[in-house]
């Protein structure tokens, strides 16, 4: 799964913001502006003339770093292109909040979205507690996400922002997916030890 998600990282993390800051620093904000809306729609042209599907994300994506990319471009402020995702952040992180009190933990539709795992499975208490946690960390990462962002924005100079920021943000990702792997695993090791029923 890592292998799998690290060519994504590096195509939707770190990518973006070399580019963003490259253009930055030599066409100015409209210069970058216009390569990091160029970036995700050579990527939606890249995965077409490869003959791969577009996802839907993707396509969503694009359309929201335009409109972002216009927004900006109108208020000439570097702050308004990144002040939207950072509050879509702090959405999620409720999002992955709320779904534990409704007990529909949204980490378990992630997980199965990535790799899918069999339902009797899924209803097992001890599995449905650990999804029900990991919820809750996921909710906490993404606000600290959210407040970090935000004092960088509104504090440092916008090549702090893209690279204290992606790095900050990179390293409690990894953290947060390491925690995840280890109480899945240790969630699985405790299911397999029971009995069969």
């Amino acid at each position: 799964m890592l292998w799998h998600a690290l060519p994504r990282f590096a195509e939707g993390v770190v990518a973006p913001v070399a580019v963003f800051y490259a253009a930055f620093v030599l066409l100015g904000l409209n210069g970058a502006l216009v390569a990091a809306v160029s970036w995700v729609y050579g990527g939606i042209v890249w995965r077409k003339v490869r003959g791969q599907g577009v996802p839907g994300l993707l396509i969503l994506a694009a359309l929201g770093v335009t409109v972002r990319a216009g927004l900006a471009a109108v208020t000439h402020s570097p702050v308004v292109y990144f002040l939207q995702p950072t509050l879509g952040t702090l959405m999620v992180s409720m999002t992955f909040l709320a779904s534990v009190p409704l007990n529909r933990p949204l980490a378990r539709k992630v997980a199965t979205d990535m790799v899918p795992m069999p339902e009797a499975f899924l209803r097992h208490e001890r599995v449905h507690r650990f999804f029900l946690r990991i919820s809750l960390l996921w909710s906490l990462v993404f606000a600290i996400n959210a407040a970090i962002s935000l004092w960088i924005l509104f504090n440092e100079s916008i090549g702090t922002y893209l690279w204290v920021r992606t790095g900050l943000v990179a390293a409690l990702g990894a953290v947060a997916v390491a925690v995840s792997v280890l109480g899945f695993r240790r969630c699985l090791r405790h299911v397999n030890a029971e009995p069969a029923g």
